[in-house]
């Protein structure tokens, strides 16, 4: 393992701003205020921690950083988040990597507990306290219990 292992070495700052600013176009802030943007709210390093469990992967959405940052480049020399946000789009939609990071984006938002709380929920774990579910109606189970879909031996 070397330093230069995109698999393992830690994100540079660049590489960690990039990654915020990214995430705040994914998870962008609620107009009015009560859900914060995901980069703004920190979460490039829960993602990245997330992404070290998939070596694969975070290799992959490393690279595509360094593509994407090669990209905005070409439209303004400052980079990714000097850009509008049409052209902030427009080059997000160019990358490979941007549905994997999406999806790990969103298990991170969603289980914050800033989040959680805007959203009405305890931001505690679902277990061991669980939520209140109605209980089942285990009645809708009559039909299928009543075929008989196996053979005696």
């Amino acid at each position: 393992m070397t330093t230069d292992d995109p698999e393992t070495r830690p994100l540079t700052d660049a590489e960690h701003g990039l990654l915020s600013a990214v995430l705040d176009e994914l998870v962008p802030a609620r107009p009015d205020g009560r859900l914060p943007a995901a980069g703004r709210l920190g979460l490039a390093a829960t993602v990245d921690e997330a992404l070290r469990a998939t070596p694969p992967l975070r290799a992959m959405i490393v690279a595509g950083l360094e593509e994407l940052d090669a990209a905005a480049r070409v439209r303004d020399p400052q980079g990714f988040a000097a850009l509008p946000p049409g052209e902030r789009v427009e080059v997000l939609q160019q990358q490979g990597f941007v549905l994997p990071l999406t999806l790990q984006v969103y298990a991170a938002y969603y289980s914050h507990p800033r989040v959680l709380e805007a959203l009405g929920r305890d931001a505690r774990p679902p277990h061991p306290g669980g939520y209140e579910m109605p209980p089942d109606d285990l009645s809708l189970l009559d039909a299928v219990r009543g075929r008989r879909r196996w053979r005696e031996v």
